[in-house]
């Protein structure tokens, strides 16, 4: 499980703009660190970023090899995650790629600068569906334009392909919203097109779940189709569906396993290599396991088919790769919430009943990211909780990392421009300049430290894609975050020495929490529609449960003043309990599997917006040059070889432009063509 970042989880404000760039070559800068450029460059609804990797100089030979090893298997699947965000994505992105290196027509006038920005936007979402909002894209031009560029470049593009840019078909990559059947209604790729939600169901309660109390992740790493009129499983694998790609990643894969850094991490990497070649998902269970007890070494990954925030049903997962090097002085800091895991645990408002007599293996650390693809890039999380599988967490523990550097090259490209014209008071803006970023960091390694890893379901329920089944990814993400905010007001956190003043800090965490889930966080959809995206839905609903269940007591105070909307909270101890109570109720809900209760909280306090308000909120926003949504490029590892072909060293570039990468990548990586 992932936490993504906001912009307002960080002081983001004016950032510079850089010029468009129009050549498909890839051109390369040096970095030194007292003259970074963490901006690379703005268009639409986006903020391009580099992040440099801290430590990785330090690394030996061996190591810095593994480390490449890894990115490399990470980029043989990233075509993988295009073809799953839509069938139609690859064949696509050719055609534009081909058009943006070809065409030798006017490239200065409104037209091509249009298409320059679809197709950023394209590469920004691995698919013509928007990142977060799964709406699709919408291109400022023409389909007689596109045809021009088309024919000019000697660009063949299918008709049905051709088509879906500009009518209405598959508008909404992911669609969860109640009333409708949300397989049908979603264009992601993991289910054929005639396919139904009532089918789909069907299949998996009868579908091979796994030795008893040991449950598989059912459906994790297939596509269902209809053959012949039956409907099956196709699996990701080699020698399967994506193998050319999968097989890419086995190569790589078995470089990185000779050069593991220690027996355990080897045979870890054989399990993963053995689940890429069988699609088995005990084997992956095996893995997961292995993976979880590697904790040796300064290396580590996330690799695999994970998430499944993007299917509709929760049962499939979108390919990921992220590969991390250790950060050793705030991973000794951070330890200290591993350390005490059982406390919280114990100290929580939750029932009883619901509570792990024994938080096993919760480890932390503070990581830095070496490279990323798939689902995990140009969009990447900040925070990483993993395995997902329950029994796999309840039974052998799980991994939480904060991504360090990433949060820093947040931090470093922002100002302070929104916070001033959303915040309350000057009370409110001096409490998140002095505490912002610390309470940005221990909200994440809380929710997935202690947040993910706490409470158990009671005995004969089923998990919660079968239970909650749409909202089980929106009332998972609020049930950590509110197991965050719990504990960001407690005298403990400045006991373990990660706070000076935990009551300030708790201040700062509540006011940003409120002010993003209430308002902020608004500028990211467009006027008229509602919230659909897990982690934004999440962030209402506690926020909007917690703003009415306090308004007896006036905990927090809506204040319009000078036409502008603020929410201001007036008793930090009572919403403190607000958030206890709303935390032991999401968590009955997720233990008792209790999907109507799930399906009122989410729909009756996380998904419709008040109209006024967000049109308030977009004109307020309209000021700041900034975009709302930010992601990377990811630094360039060269390795040199000498003349036996043996790797001797590997450099760190910085790549100069976002389409220079793009481009790179397409040409270098695409093994599903």
């Amino acid at each position: 499980m992932k936490l993504k970042a906001l912009f307002s989880y960080f002081l983001v404000g004016v950032f510079i703009w850089s010029c468009n760039e129009n050549t498909a070559e890839k051109s390369e800068i040096s970095t030194e660190e007292s003259s970074f450029e963490y901006v690379v460059e703005q268009f639409a609804d986006i903020q391009i970023l580099r992040y440099q990797i801290p430590g990785f100089n330090e690394l030996s030979i061996e190591q810095k090899k593994l480390v490449y090893y890894l990115s490399q298997a990470g980029l043989a699947g990233r075509d993988i995650m295009w073809d799953q965000n839509y069938r139609y994505n690859l064949q696509i992105r050719e055609a534009l790629e081909n058009v943006y290196e070809n065409y030798s027509g006017d490239r200065e006038n409104d037209n091509w600068k249009a298409f320059e920005t679809y197709l950023k936007r394209v590469w920004f979402s691995n698919g013509i569906h928007h990142h977060y909002s799964n709406d699709k894209l919408v291109p400022g031009f023409s389909s007689e334009y596109l045809t021009e560029l088309l024919d000019e470049s000697g660009t063949t593009l299918n008709e049905e392909p051709f088509n879906v840019i500009f009518n209405d078909q598959d508008a909404k990559k992911v669609n969860k919203k109640k009333g409708v059947d949300n397989v049908a209604a979603s264009a992601v790729n993991f289910y054929d097109p005639s396919i139904t939600d009532e089918e789909v169901e069907a299949y998996y309660a009868s579908a091979y779940k796994g030795p008893e109390g040991k449950p598989v992740e059912t459906g994790l790493n297939t596509k269902l189709v209809r053959k012949d009129g039956k409907i099956m499983e196709e699996v990701y694998k080699s020698g399967g569906l994506y193998g050319s790609a999968i097989d890419e990643i086995i190569k790589w894969l078995e470089l990185a396993k000779g050069v593991a850094e220690n027996e355990q991490q080897a045979n870890t990497l054989a399990l993963l290599i053995e689940y890429y070649k069988t699609g088995n998902l005990d084997t992956w269970d095996e893995y997961a396991i292995a993976w979880v007890n590697s904790k040796e070494g300064d290396i580590d990954w996330i690799n695999g088919f994970i998430e499944v925030y993007n299917d509709p049903k929760g049962y499939k997962g979108s390919y990921e790769n992220i590969i991390q090097i250790k950060d050793f002085e705030m991973s000794k800091q951070m330890a200290v919430l591993s350390e005490n895991a059982q406390w919280f645990e114990d100290n929580s408002p939750l029932m009883e009943e619901h509570k792990k007599k024994n938080v096993v293996g919760v480890s932390y650390k503070t990581v830095n990211v070496a490279a990323e693809s798939g689902d995990a890039s140009p969009s990447t999380p900040i925070g990483v909780n993993l395995p997902n599988n329950n029994w796999i967490r309840q039974d052998h523990g799980s991994k939480s990392v904060s991504l360090g550097n990433i949060i820093d090259s947040y931090n470093n490209a922002g100002g302070s421009g929104r916070l001033k014209e959303f915040a309350n008071d000057e009370e409110e803006i001096a409490f998140e300049e002095k505490y912002g970023k610390t309470a940005s960091k221990l909200l994440t390694a809380l929710h997935e430290v202690v947040g993910h890893a706490s409470g158990q379901l009671n005995e004969g329920v089923g998990q919660p894609k079968e239970t909650l089944k749409n909202y089980a990814s929106t009332m998972e993400e609020g049930r950590a975050d509110l197991v965050g905010l719990y504990f960001l007001m407690d005298p403990k956190l400045q006991e373990l020495g990660l706070t000076d003043n935990y009551e300030e800090l708790g201040k700062t965490a509540f006011d940003r929490y409120i002010r993003n889930g209430m308002v902020t966080q608004l500028v990211r959809i467009n006027l008229g529609d509602d919230i659909e995206e897990d982690h934004m839905v999440n962030r209402q609903w506690v926020s909007s449960w917690v703003f009415e269940k306090g308004m007896a007591d006036n905990v927090i105070e809506k204040v319009v003043r000078d036409g502008k909307t603020y929410y201001n909270v007036n008793d930090y101890g009572k919403l403190r309990e607000l958030f206890g109570e709303l935390l032991r109720e999401t968590q009955r809900i997720k233990s008792e599997g209790d999907f109507q209760a799930a399906q009122d909280l989410v729909e009756g306090y996380g998904v419709k917006v008040d109209q006024k308000l967000h049109a308030e909120v977009l004109e307020r926003n309209s000021v700041f040059k900034s975009a709302p949504y930010s992601g990377f490029v990811n630094p360039e590892l060269v390795a040199e070889v000498n003349d036996a072909g043996e790797i001797v060293s590997v450099t760190v570039v910085q790549p100069e432009t976002f389409a220079g990468q793009m481009m790179s990548y397409s040409e270098n990586y695409g093994f599903l063509k």
